[in-house]
């Protein structure tokens, strides 16, 4: 009973951290002002774990 806890527990972890990503994502998308759309950007590629150098 407890394994069973535990993975519908992770797979509503996994599937809040997708849905805050493609949150992110949109707003980097659809933001009103570039600034805004260049941070939703950063905060979308350093929540996915984008490294620094693979970045334009």
């Amino acid at each position: 009973m407890d394994e069973d806890a535990d993975l519908i527990k992770k797979g509503l972890e996994d599937k809040m951290e997708r849905l805050a990503r493609h949150e992110i994502y949109s707003k980097s998308k659809t933001a009103s002002s570039e600034e805004e759309k260049e941070k939703a950007r950063q905060e979308y590629l350093d929540m996915v774990g984008m490294h620094q150098d693979f970045r334009w």
